[in-house]
């Protein structure tokens, strides 16, 4: 049993904070903007909350973010009562926001000058995938960190992997949505195509599931798709922030990523449509328009 802090009880950070109490046995203190959401996560799960970032890292072995973007996980870091200016010389930071890898390297030297340790560790799986302890998460950071670490994140998760010194693990999601988005936008037509044929779209995916096609997004989405339903899972929104992330990145790198782009802007037409919220296969509402 360690300690533990829990930082943004978002629909992702709060069932993953439950998962370290309930399945990893840990004393749990958590620390959320909206105090309500934090008091509600202790009345289910016990543990504690405080009234700062910097309060909840005070003593905590393990100190996990889970927040929204770059300056949402600067302020509870480095900034006035961040975690840094509470944890203890030798805790480990672990960050699962999708973030730049610029600010993951960032907060790395931050943690080493304080004494430290840090682990970029953003997640795959969506929603259900926290709720459920299943998610795939990608880490970066020093192997004697991630050794300690790897054990405490196992509460939440199914795989986890270390791809790289600081900042691999959010540029192995970037690989990640990378591929997501233009899986989706190729299951969105196919879709479309289909019915626009006159397939029984149902009889089309329990063939081509079995084959080459075959995907976690056919498999766990098509029907949702097929009805038109959108109002769950990863929204458009996180994925546009989350793309914007990618692009930025291949700026800087040199890549040449076209579909990606394109899926970027189709995400945009989504967000015009009202669908700020709808899950990512909403690309198919799109064309049906």
């Amino acid at each position: 049993m360690a300690n533990v802090a829990f930082i943004g009880l978002g629909v992702m950070g709060y069932p993953m904070a439950g998962h370290l109490k309930e399945k990893g046995g840990h004393q749990v203190t958590v620390y959320n903007r909206t105090a309500e959401k934090a008091e509600k996560w202790v009345a289910q799960y016990g543990g504690s909350m405080r009234r700062t970032p910097a309060e909840a890292a005070d003593g905590a072995d393990f100190v996990f973010c889970c927040v929204g973007n770059d300056d949402d996980l600067r302020a509870v870091t480095t900034g006035e009562n961040g975690v840094l200016s509470g944890m203890k010389k030798g805790a480990i930071l672990i960050d699962n926001t999708t973030a730049s890898a610029e600010v993951a390297r960032e907060l790395a030297e931050a943690c080493a000058a304080k004494g430290c340790g840090f682990i970029d560790a953003p997640v795959s799986g969506g929603q259900a995938g926290a709720e459920n302890g299943v998610l795939t998460v990608m880490c970066g950071g020093e192997e004697e960190t991630f050794a300690k670490a790897k054990p405490v994140i196992d509460a939440y998760a199914r795989m986890v992997g270390l791809m790289g010194p600081a900042g691999s693990g959010q540029l192995t999601k970037m690989v990640n949505q990378i591929c997501i988005a233009g899986l989706v936008q190729g299951l969105s037509e196919g879709i479309h195509f289909g019915k626009k044929a006159g397939l029984d779209i149902e009889k089309v995916i329990d063939v081509i599931s079995k084959g080459a096609a075959g995907s976690w997004q056919m498999e766990s989405r098509y029907k949702t798709m097929n009805k038109g339903e959108y109002d769950f899972g990863f929204a458009v929104d996180w994925m546009r922030k989350d793309l914007s992330i990618v692009l930025s990145e291949a700026r800087r790198n040199g890549a040449n990523l076209p579909v990606t782009a394109v899926v970027d802007q189709f995400y945009s037409e989504v967000q015009a449509m009202g669908g700020k919220r709808w899950d990512t296969s909403s690309l198919l509402a799109r064309l049906e328009k």
